[in-house]
């Protein structure tokens, strides 16, 4: 059997757009290499892709589910759809049920105006809610010296577990429970300021895309995350 070749081109397209993907790249890397922007949340340059926030999906001709781009890889004669009215209003419902289920109010939160939540939201034109509130109360934890974990503002988008796994090697941080009831917890449930693997680097709280990972002694608005990108991309590349 001949060797496959690593660097086959494959074409498609994507919104009617005809685009070129090398072998093994994802629809969403393919699109974004070509302007084409498709909103993602647990998605993170650098760190493997899990599909969590559904954001991405797209359709594609000839199936009738929708895909996640993120973690599709791009095939040869693809008919990608990234945008449509269908599209819009399932990102819209996901925005909108993601608001709903713990508390997002901006107006007293630490990142707001730096939250990617905040800003999917605003690009999708989700400016009021039409369903129920859940009201779910869950904990703070506060006992970390640098840090705090709210877990009322987390979207559960897996970045903090990912990138503590994956790039520091520690694993502190891990998730409990199914459905409404998923939290993430360290050290399988032990608070964040007695973890005994926790190395204090700061990575989750860099990567975490909305307040739910903040630094201690930060007002209102004042939360912003440092560019670490640059970094997980030389990490990811060294470990591959």
């Amino acid at each position: 059997m001949p060797e496959r070749n690593q660097y086959q081109v494959k074409t498609l397209t994507i919104d009617g757009k005809e685009v070129c993907a090398a072998e093994h790249q994802t629809i969403l890397e393919v699109a974004r290499e070509n302007g084409i922007d498709i909103p993602t949340l647990c998605h993170f340059d650098g760190l493997h892709e899990i599909g969590a926030c559904r954001l991405c999906v797209v359709e594609i001709k000839g199936n009738n589910k929708l895909l996640p781009a993120c973690s599709t890889q791009a095939q040869e004669g693809m008919e990608v759809t990234a945008h449509s009215p269908q599209l819009l209003e399932f990102r819209k419902l996901i925005v909108e049920l993601l608001l709903t289920e713990r508390n997002h109010v901006c107006a007293v939160c630490v990142s707001s105006g730096h939250c990617e939540l905040q800003t999917l939201a605003q690009k999708l034109g989700v400016d009021h809610v039409t369903l129920p509130y859940l009201h779910v109360k869950c904990t703070t934890d506060g006992s970390h010296r640098r840090f705090v974990a709210d877990h009322n503002r987390c979207v559960l988008c897996a970045r903090c577990l990912r990138v503590c796994d994956e790039i520091e090697g520690a694993h502190t941080w891990d998730i409990t429970g199914r459905g409404i009831a998923s939290r993430m917890i360290t050290d399988l449930g032990e608070p964040w300021g007695n973890s005994e693997t926790c190395t204090n680097c700061g990575k989750c709280v860099s990567v975490c895309p909305v307040g739910a990972l903040v630094e201690k002694g930060k007002a209102v608005a004042e939360m912003t995350k440092p560019n670490f990108l640059p970094y997980l991309l030389q990490m990811r590349g060294e470990a591959e």
